[in-house]
């Protein structure tokens, strides 16, 4: 099919829009079910969900890329453990609000790591990373004096790991099937996760109060937050670059600012945005905006060999 640059940065706003609802459907999953469980539940009914519908898309593209398609994958699915855990981890030594703009500077370390694997960075990354930064630092304004360093250290491995991941992501984008990538990205992550699952929680599915609300909202997030925006986000990445697609990444603590402002206390922790937040979120979207608008120009037809 054609897309330009512009359609496929407004896929990932959409893509960003999602995500930033993840916090509104964890309110409905209790608090002492592990981080671990909701993800390898939520991957494996993903998994099966895409594979189900694209059954013989699946099989061609696995037919033409077996093992270094499951390789690649398999690095994709323990790079996405590893940055989640560390954000996790970071979290123990932060508050929310902090802990969520301090992740966004991924956007700052994906231009070094760019450079390091020799990519071309253009100036509109660097003008877009740089209104991030600003925004970021705005955001946190007198909270970052409070903030214990140890925190802020994970969260920039974890930045440091989420950009590679991105990086890896876009390259495999272009290679393989956006669904087949999906999938098995997903499988992958559902088998890391379940083995940690275990290893903390050996009754895993047995310790779990089940109810109507948390098994409607497991189904939700495997749908919205990984079926549906992680196949639009790989196929996205088709026609954007890894640094463009991080900088609209940042907006999801722009949504997720509007989402607590409005939204009532039942649904999401209620925050009345201070100046500082109301300053930062502005220069996040100016920032973001820099790389949505630069249209690039022409339409490119994006095939790959399932579609």
């Amino acid at each position: 099919m054609l897309m330009n640059k512009l359609q496929a940065n407004l896929c990932l706003i959409c893509v960003t829009l999602c995500w930033s609802s993840e916090v509104i459907i964890y309110a409905c999953i209790p608090d002492d079910m592990l981080s671990f469980a909701t993800t390898a539940i939520t991957n494996a009914i993903a998994a099966i969900i895409l594979s189900a519908s694209f059954f013989k898309r699946v099989k061609v593209e696995l037919k033409r890329a077996s093992k270094k398609l499951l390789l690649r994958c398999l690095l994709l699915g323990v790079m996405n453990c590893v940055y989640n855990i560390l954000y996790l981890q970071g979290l123990n030594y932060l508050d929310v609000s902090t802990g969520a703009f301090t992740f966004s500077m991924t956007i700052v370390v994906l231009p070094v790591i760019l450079i390091t694997m020799k990519k071309n960075v253009s100036k509109n990354t660097w003008i877009s990373a740089a209104l991030v930064l600003a925004g970021i630092t705005v955001a946190l304004g007198s909270n970052f004096a409070n903030t214990q360093i140890l925190g802020i250290l994970i969260m920039l491995l974890g930045c440091i790991v989420r950009a590679i991941f991105i990086v890896k992501l876009n390259d495999y984008a272009k290679e393989y099937d956006a669904v087949s990538l999906s999938v098995f990205i997903s499988v992958f992550v559902t088998v890391i996760s379940f083995i940690i699952w275990f290893i903390l929680q050996p009754a895993t599915f047995g310790a779990i109060e089940w109810s109507g609300t948390m098994i409607a909202s497991l189904f939700i997030y495997a749908y919205f937050i990984i079926a549906f925006a992680q196949t639009l986000n790989i196929f996205a990445q088709k026609r954007a670059t890894a640094a463009g697609a991080t900088i609209i990444y940042s907006l999801e603590i722009v949504f997720s600012l509007i989402w607590s402002a409005i939204l009532p206390e039942t649904l999401t922790d209620r925050m009345v945005p201070t100046p500082f937040h109301i300053i930062g979120a502005l220069l996040i979207v100016a920032g973001s905006l820099v790389e949505i608008l630069n249209l690039g120009g022409r339409r490119r037809k994006i095939t790959n060999a399932s579609d």
